[in-house]
């Protein structure tokens, strides 16, 4: 299912729509901790069995990257998006009956085995198209898409509220708020599925507007593995990702428990705020901080999402409960470094290993996404479970692990500070890289 060749003089700046269609949509899943409370209601669950769908779901996301990554390499962008329309509007549908008749295992297969392929092979699709069309901006081009992913909740998450409170909290109402959310979303990607352009081979941006993708350092995916590079970025993923994922999946209750013992508690409404202003500030840092890692550098700009990432874990951990604005704008910064992380990292591997099979790479990476699904949440649910149990409450449910995403972020840094140039020995020869090249180009 190749996607049509770009005519003569198509503008390249239509390419990034069709990605945002894709991104905008399976972005939803950031929007997940809307869904926790009526869940945990609805079917007697626990906060760490209510987070199972969207660690799942985060886990497939990395591991359909990861082996799908050659195939959206060989396919194109627009089979790519075809098979996550499927995967993850039918992963909706499947959570729809599950809630519907109260079988959770059917959520959990649903939104996060189903669904979750779907946002796997859905973020990748169209990395590699984009960096073809823009190689004198990648940083500004992967986060203008990658963007969209990060920004979904904030479109999600007051919808989701909104269906909630007026289909209901109970089990029927959670199933028809899925139901719309599949149908929604299937009409919506369907958009990129018929914008989405490739450029022509012979194509090549003007020379004002920088280098040939070909041109530089060209490394293929199975090479890219066997270079500390790919596992110290892969270190640097996935720390980045534990540390903000830790806070966005439990983000409405927990800022309801650091704030409940005040004299202004934080409500449901104000809480599903407060998540769509994450969702806010992980859109916004998927494009400010990649376009400023253009004009600063990869490695700098990680050092700013690690070192000072840490920092505002400290700062929460000191002092979040003794004022909202300061827990506010601390989760804000976070989770800016978290999505500019996101968008940065293609641009980062494409100084590295090139454009050559950068979709592939790209996609192995994504295992780190898949870890730090697992880890984060479970390092902040399972803790915060155990210390409610001990009888704790408010922000001291987080303390412990809060140290432990500071420890995660220096990790991080100090991997980050150990990626070199990749060594010639993995570079691809240019004739091969060619001939794959035109091997690969649609008929």
């Amino acid at each position: 299912m190749s996607p049509p060749l770009a005519p003569r003089g198509w503008s390249r700046w239509l390419v990034p729509p069709a990605a945002l269609s894709v991104h905008l949509s399976i972005g939803q899943a950031y929007a997940w901790s809307v869904f926790k409370p009526p869940l945990e209601s609805a079917l007697n669950l626990d906060g760490t069995q209510s987070a199972l769908p969207f660690q799942l779901a985060i886990v497939m996301l990395g591991l359909s990257a990861a082996f799908g990554g050659t195939l959206v390499e060989r396919n194109g962008p627009r089979w790519a998006m075809t098979v996550a329309l499927v995967c993850f509007s039918s992963g909706f549908l499947i959570s729809a009956l599950g809630a519907w008749t109260q079988q959770y295992w059917l959520i959990v297969l649903g939104y996060g085995f189903v669904g979750g392929i779907g946002l796997g092979i859905g973020y990748i699709s169209p990395v590699s198209t984009l960096m073809k069309w823009f190689p004198d901006r990648p940083g500004m081009a992967t986060g203008i898409a990658i963007m969209g992913f990060g920004g979904g909740a904030l479109i999600a998450s007051p919808w989701s509220a909104q269906m909630l409170e007026s289909f209901g909290s109970d089990h029927s109402g959670i199933a028809l708020a899925f139901l719309v959310h599949g149908l929604s979303y299937a009409v919506f990607m369907a958009l990129g599925v018929f914008l989405v352009r490739v450029p022509r081979p012979a194509d090549r941006v003007a020379a004002d507007e920088g280098p040939s993708p070909a041109e530089g350092v060209q490394v293929s995916a199975r090479s890219a593995l066997r270079t500390p590079q790919f596992w110290f970025l892969w270190i640097v993923l996935c720390t980045n990702v534990t540390a903000g994922i830790g806070i966005l999946e439990k983000a409405a209750p927990m800022i309801t428990d650091f704030f409940a013992d005040s004299s202004t508690p934080v409500s449901a409404s104000a809480a599903a705020g407060f998540v769509a202003l994450l969702s806010a500030a992980n859109m916004a840092g998927r494009i400010g901080w990649s376009s400023t890692s253009d004009l600063i550098g990869r490695k700098n700009i990680y050092r700013v999402y690690l070192g000072v990432g840490a920092l505002m874990y400290l700062t929460i951990a000191l002092f979040g409960d003794s004022a909202k604005p300061l827990f506010v704008l601390c989760a804000l910064v976070i989770l800016s470094f978290y999505g500019g992380g996101f968008a940065t990292v293609p641009a980062y591997l494409k100084d590295l290993f090139g454009t050559y099979q950068v979709g592939a790479i790209h996609g192995r990476l994504l295992t780190a996404w898949s870890t730090a699904g697992v880890l984060g949440p479970l390092i902040v649910n399972w803790i915060a479970d155990h210390q409610e149990s001990a009888g704790k409450h408010g922000a001291s449910l987080y303390g412990l692990s809060f140290t432990i995403m500071i420890g995660l972020l220096a990790i991080g840094f100090v991997a980050n500070e150990l990626v070199r140039p990749v060594h010639a020995r993995h570079h691809v020869t240019a004739p091969k890289e060619a001939a794959d090249v035109q091997r690969e180009q649609p008929a």
